[in-house]
């Protein structure tokens, strides 16, 4: 008996639908909210047998938090928004992580100017 093979990336191709649907709903549904309006998704990750999606948002704002905290209390709605423009049977759980990537380079580019 042969064993199944499985599609390794189905987690990417997921995670990656998934990111962009919700950016499509950021963009459509809250591009004239003051904070929403300056939220970028740039990356996400699935995983828990495809039931959860981690989206990584970077914040062109200054209010790191407010935004975090704004795309908390409108998850449900993004999701439920997910729900209607996704193809799939289940609609996975979204969480919002922000994502401090150009900060720490930025960090690690001062470091190094000063070594020199």
């Amino acid at each position: 008996m042969r064993k199944k093979t499985t599609d390794s990336n189905r987690n990417d191709r997921i995670a990656a639908k998934v990111q962009t649907i919700v950016a499509e709903i950021l963009r459509d549904e809250y591009a004239d909210d003051p904070v929403l309006g300056g939220v970028s998704l740039v990356g996400s990750v699935a995983h828990g047998g495809l039931q959860f999606v981690r989206l990584f948002f970077y914040c062109r704002t200054n209010d790191v938090d407010a935004a975090q905290r704004r795309l908390d209390d409108e998850s449900k709605t993004i999701r439920f928004h997910l729900g209607q423009r996704i193809d799939q049977k289940y609609v996975p759980q979204i969480q919002f992580v922000y994502d401090d990537t150009l900060e720490r380079a930025a960090k690690i580019d001062e470091l190094l100017k000063n070594l020199k």
